[in-house]
């Protein structure tokens, strides 16, 4: 069985791997996710940089050519507080962000400690999970 690598090191890797033009983007969408929610644990799976709540995937950072996504694991219980979500998954859902673009930092924000909130208040094993609750 696979297992995440969490390493600070790796982390780092996983930045430096990156285009210097999408490395900005994503160092800066990684800070947003840690100040919103400080409880989230960084690690890299699939090639992208995830963060999880209790085991359970709550958000990923996705790069793309020409965009960057904030992937939310549970967003399609978010639409109706944040319309700006994107995607038709059965759960996840995404916000989109262009390089060289602003972010909109207090989306993300808002985004990110929403997701979490959710996962608090219904605690569910989802697909993604790393253990049973």
């Amino acid at each position: 069985m696979r297992t995440i690598l969490r390493s600070a090191a790796l982390i780092e890797t996983w930045f430096d791997n990156l285009r210097p033009e999408h490395r900005e983007l994503a160092r800066h969408l990684r800070d947003l996710v840690a100040a919103a929610a400080p409880e989230l644990v960084a690690s890299v799976k699939w090639g992208n940089l995830m963060f999880t709540y209790e085991g359970i995937h709550a958000v990923a950072i996705v790069m793309h050519k020409d965009h960057a996504n904030l992937q939310v694991f549970n967003g399609a219980a978010l639409t109706d507080h944040f319309p700006e979500l994107e995607g038709g998954g059965k759960d996840v859902r995404h916000l989109r962000m262009r390089y060289r673009l602003p972010v909109d930092e207090e989306l993300v924000q808002q985004v990110v400690r929403a997701c979490v909130e959710q996962m608090v208040l219904s605690p569910r094993t989802v697909p993604g999970a790393l253990g049973e609750r």
